[in-house]
């Protein structure tokens, strides 16, 4: 995990702050902290980070349809939500656009890292108080009747 590269993405600088403040005891590296989503597609494509940590209500591109350009303008990167909604539907539309996992903000100082280490092995994660009921793959029946 040594020199990994990290986009921050969020509106509020605070929480860049914060995020970039948890990350300083760790081997990875930030490399830009974009404020909105058309910054985070742009620097995306130009730095092709390891990880894009991700907020959801970005000014200019929100954060969803953000996460769909990334994931043809830097294929490889990890994406991690974080959101302060909870709802089990945005986390399943922010999982079927190729996130890795989805954080709740209240959640961040305790499950950021965990989260990281899990994307990074490939596996995905959400913050318990964001969990999904059921499989994410479930298949869905129509009636209809005449």
């Amino acid at each position: 995990m040594q020199g990994l590269t990290v986009l921050v993405v969020h509106e509020l600088v605070s929480f860049r702050e914060s995020l970039c403040g948890m990350l300083q005891a760790t081997p990875f590296r930030v490399v830009g902290e974009p404020a909105d989503g058309w910054d985070a597609v742009q620097m995306a494509k130009e730095l092709q980070p390891d990880l894009i940590l991700l907020g959801l209500g970005l000014p200019k591109l929100h954060g969803l349809e953000t996460a769909r350009r990334l994931r043809t303008l830097a294929p490889q990167a990890r994406l991690l939500f974080l959101s302060q909604e909870s709802s089990p539907d945005l986390v399943r539309e922010a999982l079927s656009l190729g996130a890795s996992g989805c954080i709740h903000k209240t959640n961040t100082s305790s499950d950021l890292l965990p989260a990281i280490e899990a994307v990074l092995r490939g596996e995905p994660f959400v913050s318990k108080s964001l969990e999904v009921s059921g499989r994410r793959d479930a298949p869905r029946r129509h009636e209809i009747q005449f």
